[in-house]
């Protein structure tokens, strides 16, 4: 890493589909407001089999707009569901159905079925005419096999809950993701919790990141915490998306 490289700020949102577009504007809208003019959108190509981005040309305009803009678009996974015929053990079903609600999708596909979605994923973007460099899978769970289809198929980088790798490199930036979870008043305050204590002990880190989901947004204490973390970082901090760092 260049030793000097500024402190950062990275923002992402994740789930951009046409399901959650309305709610990602406002997001963006309120994120520019305190000082987030750019973030990386986290664009699921057909989320829940239910918003195939192919369909609905309206959606890809508004992603070139956000591009345009300053925005990085993100592969996301494919489907942001990972179907029950994948199969898997105790272990894998309270991960993958309780942890995250049946998100992590390329939490345990093999190499091949990984990448044939994420080249699919990224097809439907690039051939829309965005840039594409990085894939993050959902809820972060990138399988082994599923990191190395990533890292074959020429994606600059991944990120887990934990830090960034860039794949090309292997290099990685140790830095804990402030993240909510919102399905329970308990989940909720806990995140509350949890978020003002983590920002505080990663305040001296290189860099801060933040990861956002479209249902924070309906929680008013969540959304206010997230923006007052947010500004509070961006004034010392450059504001970046992951692209950038790892381009850096």
């Amino acid at each position: 890493m260049n030793a000097a490289r500024p402190r950062s700020l990275a923002v992402s949102v994740h789930d951009v589909s046409p399901l959650t577009r309305n709610m990602v504007e406002v997001m963006l809208r309120d994120l520019a407001e305190v000082g987030v003019g750019v973030t990386s959108l986290l664009v699921v190509p057909d989320h829940h089999h239910r918003a195939d981005i192919d369909q609905d040309p309206g959606f890809l305009a508004w992603l070139r707009e956000k591009e345009a803009a300053g925005h990085e678009m993100v592969l996301h996974g494919f489907y942001h569901r990972r179907e029950e015929a994948a199969g898997g053990g105790l272990v894998q079903k309270i991960v993958t159905e309780h942890y995250t609600a049946g998100e992590g999708e390329f939490y345990d596909l093999d190499y091949e079925e990984a990448r044939g979605r994420m080249e699919e994923g990224r097809e439907k973007l690039t051939g829309a005419g965005l840039d594409v460099v990085g894939f993050i899978a959902p809820a972060w769970l990138l399988g082994e096999e599923a990191e190395w289809a990533a890292a074959n198929l020429g994606f600059a980088y991944t990120t887990r809950l934990g830090g960034v790798l860039d794949l090309r490199s292997g290099s990685y930036t140790a830095s804990q993701s402030l993240v909510y979870s919102v399905r329970s008043a308990w989940r909720r305050s806990v995140s509350l919790w949890w978020n003002a204590w983590l920002a505080s002990r990663l305040r001296k880190n290189p860099l801060a990141r933040l990861g956002l989901h479209p249902p924070d947004w309906c929680h008013d204490k969540i959304r206010a915490q997230a923006l007052s973390l947010a500004r509070e970082a961006a004034v010392d901090r450059k504001v970046i998306r992951y692209r950038d760092w790892v381009e850096g």
